[in-house]
């Protein structure tokens, strides 16, 4: 049976820095080659980086990508590559329009160019406000074996160039993906590459990035998988990571170019239409007629361990503001360190990203700070062994109160904005990045201060409801102990009833209905779209509902000016979940 060896890179590229991805392309592509691979396939716009937005409308940004793409086919060969065929993920532009690409690079040359045929226009996707579809399909001969490559989407969708693939004939797919993380997807994703395997008839090697951009986090997971129902081998997620692996597989002798249109019912209405198969324009060519010969097998990785769901939100969570701190040239941050489950746990997670030397605590006590408050922030700090320093702003928030007479909600509020002023200060002065500490439970319902504890560049746990937070934290604890190391978030933090303490006595539940009922409540209305009968139907308490979303559709104008977080939910606040701010639509009871 003819042999291949297939390396997958799954690498962590930065937007817009072309040059930067290129040199990266070009090094992971010399490790492979060193490790004897014949194929070397990359992720999804990898030269580019993704996604891109609107730069993918600027023509010079375009003409960028084209020009680094062949002066790499050149590097590759002059470093010893040209033997190889290296599949590299690009932003291109024709006639046509803006493309999504994937080029084969092989000898010093671009041989071929497969344009992305399925574009998302969903959740966090705008593909179709970018690119133009692709219908060519370049199917390369290489040691013998013919195989096809697709681009990401192309293989969530039915119909398309899987099937166009599977109907004229090859021996192995290279899938090139930029597939972002969401909570529980890894199942399905696993899933659906095996199966379109079958479909196509052949292997599939699915690369997918990692890293992360703005509010999004890609977690890798690349993987092999037989036409058969067998995963072969899959990589580590959250790492970047080379997996090589010798495939045997069957030379088919494909010849056939004809995919002829699936007939469509006039009838169809028009939105169903793209979901039967067009017809592809397939060119077979030939680069390397003959099988390989003979070697022996060396490259047997096999499958990574799956992660426990909060890990692998933990280490998304760690990713997500990693990166977002790396690629935008900040080395520290800092934020409020209340003692409370939520400043514990983006501490914990801040530590994890960049070190307990660039996080920086501040303690911001007021009037009505416990001392549990105080204590508890103190033994957080030196538990992660990070900066911590105590700046009181009970003076500040007098000055305030005594000059402009506030009383109630005002007063209350100004003691968050103190904290946040004196949280813009420090940075200003230090250069950290503010972090805003806000769960998805509490920006859902509004509960956070504009311009107080909402203050911040960056929100680690924006995308994360309140109970989970809580089972992060005991995760993250656990997980230290089983290392012979300290738990990082002192447990009364974890324990204790949730309070914002700008009043006496204040707990969250004066205000909100219990956090294990209102997140199921925000489950059904933000990741469901659920209605009010709907959430009634359920058994849900009908005054409950109705008071929950009417706080939900209240602070839309709130959530708009929260900073960015990583996403890691179904609806993100902001990417996914997008409604207007003026909205007179309330879903309400029936009269």
């Amino acid at each position: 049976m003819p042999q291949l060896r297939v390396a997958l890179a799954q690498v962590n590229p930065r937007v817009g820095d072309i040059a930067g991805n290129s040199s990266l392309v070009l090094e992971r592509s010399g490790e492979a080659v060193a490790r004897g691979a014949h194929v070397v396939a990359f992720p999804e716009m990898v030269l580019s980086g993704y996604p891109v937005e609107d730069l993918a409308l600027r023509k010079s940004f375009a003409a960028a990508n084209r020009a680094e793409l062949e002066s790499l086919a050149v590097r590759l060969r002059e470093a010893g590559c040209g033997d190889a065929l290296v599949i590299v993920g690009h932003l291109d532009r024709d006639d046509e329009g803006v493309r999504n690409a994937a080029s084969l690079l092989y000898g010093g040359e671009v041989v071929g160019t497969y344009f992305k045929h399925h574009l998302p226009n969903y959740g966090v996707f705008d593909e179709a406000r970018y690119f133009a579809p692709g219908y060519d399909l370049p199917i390369v001969r290489f040691h013998g074996l013919d195989i096809g490559v697709v681009i990401c989407e192309d293989i969530w969708q039915n119909g398309g160039p899987i099937a166009a693939l599977g109907k004229v004939g090859v021996d192995a797919v290279v899938c090139i993906n930029g597939s972002p993380y969401q909570r529980a997807k890894d199942h399905e994703r696993t899933q659906l590459v095996i199966r379109r395997a079958a479909e196509a008839g052949a292997p599939m090697a699915y690369v997918n990035m990692v890293g992360a951009q703005d509010e999004l986090v890609f977690d890798g997971d690349s993987m092999i998988a037989t036409n058969h129902g067998r995963l072969l081998s899959r990589a580590p997620r959250f790492a970047e990571h080379l997996l090589v692996r010798d495939l045997d597989l069957t030379a088919g002798g494909h010849t056939s170019t004809e995919v002829a249109p699936e007939p469509v019912d006039q009838g169809t209405p028009l939105h169903f239409r793209p979901r039967a198969l067009p017809a592809f324009h397939v060119e077979r060519m030939t680069l390397r007629p003959d099988p390989l010969p003979a070697y022996e097998l060396s490259e047997t990785e096999g499958v990574a361990e799956p992660l426990a769901e909060e890990a692998e939100v933990w280490w998304a969570l760690v990713t997500g503001l990693r990166d977002y701190l790396r690629k935008n040239g900040f080395k520290s941050v800092a934020f409020g360190f209340s003692g409370g489950i939520d400043s514990s746990v983006c501490a914990a997670i801040a530590a994890d990203a960049i070190g307990p030397d660039g996080l920086y605590g501040v303690s911001l006590p007021s009037h009505y700070s416990s001392e549990h408050s105080r204590s508890d922030a103190a033994e957080l700090a030196e538990r992660i062994g990070c900066h911590f320093e105590v700046h009181a702003i009970e003076d500040m928030v007098r000055v305030f109160v005594d000059q402009l007479g506030l009383s109630g909600l005002a007063e209350e509020n100004v003691q968050a904005r103190c904290r946040g002023i004196t949280l813009m200060a420090l940075s200003n002065q230090h250069g950290h990045l503010v972090l805003a500490p806000g769960n998805k439970t509490e920006l859902a319902v509004g509960y956070s201060t504009i311009y107080g504890d909402a203050v911040g560049g960056f929100a680690p746990i924006k995308d994360v409801p309140k109970t989970l937070v809580w089972r992060l934290a005991r995760w993250r604890n656990a997980a230290a102990e089983k290392r012979g190391e300290t738990p990082p978030i002192p447990e009364n933090s974890i324990t204790k009833a949730p309070s914002a303490e700008l009043r006496p006595g204040q707990v969250d539940t004066d205000s909100l209905p219990p956090y294990e009922l209102l997140d199921e409540v925000l489950d059904g209305y933000v990741e469901g779209d659920k209605s009010y009968d709907d959430l009634i139907r359920e058994g849900f308490d009908a005054e409950l509902v109705e008071r929950v979303l009417r706080m939900v559709d209240r602070a839309e104008y709130k959530r708009r000016q929260y900073p960015p977080g990583t996403k890691i939910t179904l609806k993100a606040f902001g990417r996914d979940r997008r409604l207007p701010v003026t909205n007179r639509w309330r879903e309400a009871r029936p009269e």
